[in-house]
């Protein structure tokens, strides 16, 4: 039984919103993993609202009332979504092998702990995997006998690595120009579309005023031609959306918002370690496509043009 296995050490990701902490709080207390490390990014310069709420969220760890060694890294001033998370997984890791990392708009499902911790055990050693995702978004697309399967789809709303992984993380992501110059995007993603969308998403982080560093991470797993986990049942939802998030978000997101959170007691493992990119391609299809303002704009581009094509067509008569 899942729900008899320890929870592996955990990293909780605050900042400055004490509602949604609160919620996500409330489950690991249930849990009660043995190892909890809270990093907290400063208040804003001149944001007395975020000096208020900063406060709050940081007094959420006083109600730690089982037998915990809690941890805490509580930054003084604010050093924005890029480093502070990067910074603070960088710090997990030196004390840890291997743990979740949550955010504090992510809400877990007690079982993607334990889930989580069979199967950091089981790839331990396995180069090949570099992350356990928490998200399923395949609900009534396709049905899945095993547990879940194998995706180069790494999604950080709720996860768990190995510090080993976490090692090939590169902020300027050495070598991306020259990959990308000899289609190793392509060749990783193996859909085209796929490839394409990423690499738009991999020219920004790149770029040192980007504030994401979860793509910079999606880098490091193809750069190493790693896969993620990903389970067959949504383990972790997102509950930010309808609070002031903390990045990246567009109304077209809040679609996650409609999967069911759902947990897994018992695990059936796949025979092999073996990547199927039609359930990438159906995710892509079915979810991403309709949710990503960049894919959402692109085709309201294309659209636009079209029309402007007949318009000048019928106008001049050719």
């Amino acid at each position: 039984m899942l729900k008899d296995r320890c929870s592996p050490p955990v990293l909780f990701l605050v900042f400055n919103r004490p509602a949604l902490t609160q919620k996500v709080f409330n489950v690991i207390q249930k849990v009660k993993p043995k190892k909890l490390f809270i990093a907290a990014d400063g208040p804003r310069d001149g944001n007395y609202d975020d000096i208020n709420n900063c406060k709050k969220v940081r007094e959420i760890s006083n109600q730690v009332d089982w037998e915990c060694e809690v941890t805490t890294l509580y930054r003084e001033r604010n050093l924005g979504c890029r480093v502070a998370i990067t910074s603070a997984i960088n710090w997990f890791f030196e004390s840890v092998d291997e743990g979740i990392i949550l955010e504090d708009d992510c809400l877990p499902s007690e079982s993607f702990f334990s889930f989580s911790q069979e199967l950091l055990e089981k790839y331990r050693l396995d180069d090949r995997v570099m992350q356990i995702n928490g998200n399923f978004h395949l609900d009534g697309l396709k049905f899945f006998s095993e547990s879940y399967y194998f995706s180069k789809l790494n999604s950080c709303w709720g996860w768990a690595t190995w510090k080993k992984s976490w090692s090939h993380f590169d902020s300027k992501m050495d070598g991306y120009e020259d990959i990308k110059k000899h289609d190793g995007i392509k060749m990783y993603f193996e859909n085209k579309a796929i490839a394409s969308w990423m690499t738009s998403y991999l020219n920004e982080a790149i770029m040192p005023s980007c504030g994401i560093w979860s793509t910079q991470w999606a880098y490091a797993i193809m750069k190493n031609n790693g896969l993620c986990v990903n389970p067959t049942k949504n383990m972790v939802n997102n509950i930010g959306f309808f609070e002031t998030p903390t990045s990246g978000f567009h109304e077209s997101f809040s679609i996650y918002s409609n999967y069911k959170l759902d947990d897994i007691n018992h695990i059936k493992h796949p025979e092999l370690v073996s990547y199927d990119v039609t359930n990438d391609e159906l995710e892509f299809i079915n979810v991403i496509k309709k949710s990503d303002p960049r894919l959402i704009h692109s085709k309201l581009r294309l659209y636009l043009s079209r029309v402007k094509s007949k318009l000048l067509s019928y106008i001049f008569g050719s």
